[in-house]
């Protein structure tokens, strides 16, 4: 099956034809960095992170652009919070994304733009819409795009701009010409950061920063836009708008949006309080566990927080590791070739990356390995699973790196192991027994077999 992408714009799977054959550009909508990551943002870090990894493993040279919005309301309000510059915040923020975003093997972008380095781009684009009439400078010093003058606002999200104004409010001493333009350039206030411009000193909105960094990265016209569902409408529509206005090119081919983290029915976000972030969750699960958990569902469909659902996901991946773990392999071992395994798996994932049924072949080729021991089979199973991000580390690293509160070292925990070995040899079952529920009770499991006794944290 050749790739079938779901496009939001036009509501229907398509075959995907990259504009240049054989390369992709794609941009994805990044983080605004002013706190910690949370797991919604790592939705759409593991989500096209995984988009990725199947087009490089399809043969595709893929740009990959993840863009960082490093100034912002939001971000003014923190550092100032915190009493520190915004540079400080920024950095330091950055920095814990690109730490969570190692632990939870998600591949660095090609191309990481931040916002505060391409002001001449977004300032040129702004300047260019003033000149073609598709905005204004307002007697405030802001600067705004004219919504009615693009003839096709409202052709992403499917929103009609008469609807769109009845219910539209209009400020006393509305400076807009109309209540649907939205800002390009926000003149500066006191105390806050601000660029030199011709229209006065002042920053840029959010929407024009990923129009003017996406075409300086990728050009006026490339292949996927990304980013989560909430942003189609308005972000991505105004991206559209003024990129094409701008240009006069067409902007982007093909729109994905992945579905939101819910707890309780209710979208995951900073706003309404009611998020967890990576480094919170990581303490509790693996990161393979929480990878697994967020691509469960299709990533146009919404995924569930809760315990129950990463509990399941932690089963399941151990499932996965626990075929591996009979079974002698390394790196030299050559994946069976030829096999109905990986190109059923490569067809589900060319079905608009369906990483659910993915996984459903991962499953029934992980039985094959526990029923033929065949290392072939063994290797297969690791390629298929490396190219959406899992079974990056052996078994025995696995289950043995489960984030747990017990206190035990590795080194305590093999200690009293051969303590209890001893004890069983000498026929003091009282004393292996107490040892074996000591470990329990610190949530170490234990596996005794021929070869000897292994062990798991719970």
């Amino acid at each position: 099956m050749s790739l079938q992408i779901f496009n939001t714009e036009t509501r229907k799977k398509s075959v995907f034809t990259p504009i240049h054959p054989g390369k992709v550009g794609l941009y994805v909508c990044g983080v605004t960095v002013y706190d910690l990551c949370h797991i919604g943002h790592a939705r759409v870090m593991v989500v096209f992170d995984t988009v990725v990894r199947h087009l490089r493993a399809l043969g595709y040279d893929v740009d990959y652009v993840r863009n960082i919005t490093d100034i912002d309301d939001k971000i003014i309000k923190r550092a100032l919070e915190n009493g520190e510059s915004i540079q400080s915040l920024t950095e330091r923020m950055i920095k814990e994304m690109h730490a969570d975003e190692a632990a939870m093997n998600v591949l660095r972008p090609d191309m990481e733009p931040k916002a505060t380095e391409h002001m001449d781009e977004i300032r040129h684009m702004i300047e260019t819409l003033i000149a073609k009439g598709f905005a204004y400078p307002a007697e405030n010093g802001d600067v705004y795009f004219k919504v009615k003058a693009f003839d096709e606002y409202g052709r992403l999200s499917g929103k009609n701009v008469d609807d769109l104004e009845s219910g539209a409010r209009v400020d006393v001493n509305e400076v807009k010409q109309d209540p649907l333009d939205f800002v390009l350039w926000k003149a500066s206030k006191e105390n806050e950061p601000s660029w030199n411009s011709e229209w006065g000193n002042g920053r840029p909105g959010w929407h024009i920063e990923c129009s003017a960094m996406s075409t300086k990265c990728l050009g006026n016209h490339f292949d996927i836009h990304g980013g989560g569902m909430d942003l189609s409408f308005p972000h991505h529509e105004n991206e559209i708008a003024q990129s094409e206005c701008a240009t006069g090119e067409h902007y982007v081919n093909i729109w994905m949006h992945c579905g939101f983290v819910r707890i309780d029915d209710e979208k995951m976000s900073k706003s309404l309080n009611n998020f967890f972030t990576i480094r919170e969750v990581l303490k509790v699960y693996h990161p393979e566990v929480i990878r697994y958990f967020l691509l469960s569902s299709h990533y146009r469909s919404p995924v569930n927080y809760s315990e129950d659902n990463l509990n399941s996901a932690k089963a399941s991946v151990g499932r996965l590791y626990s075929a591996l773990e009979s079974v002698s392999i390394d790196k030299t071992t050559e994946p069976t070739a030829d096999s109905n395994y990986e190109a059923e798996f490569m067809d589900v994932m060319n079905d608009d990356f369906n990483t659910p049924k993915a996984f459903a072949v991962l499953f029934e080729l992980a039985k094959e390995v526990n029923k033929t021991k065949q290392p072939g089979l063994a290797a297969l199973l690791i390629k298929l699973a490396n190219q959406i991000g899992l079974l990056e580390e052996g078994a025995e690293s696995f289950f043995k790196s489960q984030p747990s509160d017990s206190n035990l070292s590795d080194e305590m925990i093999a200690q009293l192991i051969e303590e209890r070995k001893k004890a069983r040899a000498e026929k003091n079952f009282a004393r292996s027994d107490e040892i074996r529920d000591l470990l329990v009770e610190q949530k170490i499991e234990l596996l005794d077999t021929a070869e000897g006794t292994t062990w798991r944290r719970g």
